[in-house]
């Protein structure tokens, strides 16, 4: 029989380990890193050993940073009655969180050995961005900076992190073509304040969106979906995506959640999800894109 829930013994919600490890933004640590060790590869040959150490380095960065995304809401709920099974669970998920990042940082110091004083500035960069993002007193994310850092840190830093580690040189040209796949990042993100808006919003959270408001939420998400396809053909003009057009059957992901962006809150909870979708396809096409030239010429 199951057990009865009473006021002593709250749902952990949102705070139980599965959930609050959100394996549905997984996409983004595989895609990011995906890209970085392919633009590394059309710098030189990578290892396949060496190759799949990144791409776990970088699933254990994201995991990190999703453990202790929760971190900063002990304060409220300690105003709250009944509240230690809530604020228990926060603190062993950021417990783990922590865990993961040692975990990649002996990854990261692997690759520190082998590319230098350079990549170690990358790698420092990269933890203290993540460990930022909630932990006080930076916190950017209820600062409202979230999407914008989110952006350079599990975006392009990742990227260009992934291709440095397997001995790709940091270019221009390389951080322009970590831009496109950045920016859906970015949007992953926002679409995780806009599925929560409502309830951020309700709590005082003072995310980016709860800011903005709704519909100019829904703005910057149409905004950047633009500007992410918006740059294929700019690529391709500036020699860098060749096989740009492989991308765009990935358009046809973002129809679901660009409708979801017009329901009620209670139909909402898919938007994530779909994006992270949208992402994952993108990026892989992308990664096609890239290697268009060599293996699939259109």
């Amino acid at each position: 029989m199951d057990a009865v829930k009473t006021p002593s013994s709250p749902d952990l919600g949102k705070y139980a380990f599965a959930r609050a490890l959100r394996p549905f933004s997984f996409p983004v640590a595989l895609v990011t890193c995906l890209v970085g060790l392919i633009l590394g590869g059309l710098q030189g040959s990578v290892n396949i050993a060496e190759a799949l150490l990144v791409l776990v380095g970088g699933v254990l960065l994201q995991a990190g940073v999703n453990l202790i995304n929760d971190h900063a809401d002990i304060a409220q709920l300690r105003r709250q009655p009944d509240s230690m099974r809530l604020i228990a669970a926060v603190q062993l998920n950021f417990r783990a969180g922590l865990l993961c990042f040692l975990l990649a940082a002996a990854i990261g110091f692997h690759f520190v050995l082998q590319q230098g004083a350079g990549f170690l500035w990358l790698c420092v960069l990269g933890l203290a961005g993540a460990l930022g993002y909630t932990v006080s007193p930076v916190n950017y994310k209820s600062r409202g900076l979230g999407v914008v850092l989110v952006f350079w840190l599990m975006g392009v830093l990742m990227i260009a992190g992934s291709a440095v580690a397997v001995g790709g040189a940091l270019t221009f040209a390389l951080l322009l073509q970590t831009v496109p796949v950045s920016v859906l990042v970015s949007l992953l993100l926002l679409s995780n304040e806009l599925r929560d808006y409502e309830s951020d919003a309700q709590e005082g959270l003072k995310t980016l969106t709860v800011r903005l408001g709704y519909a100019r939420g829904v703005s910057l998400y149409f905004a950047l979906l633009a500007f992410a396809y918006g740059l294929l053909p700019v690529l391709l003009w500036l020699g860098l995506l060749p096989g740009a057009l492989w991308v765009l059957p990935s358009l046809l992901m973002a129809f679901k959640p660009v409708r979801l962006l017009r329901a009620p809150a209670e139909r909402r909870a898919p938007l994530t999800p779909a994006t992270a979708r949208l992402l994952l396809v993108f990026g892989l096409l992308y990664c096609v894109a890239l290697l268009a030239p060599r293996a699939l010429p259109l």
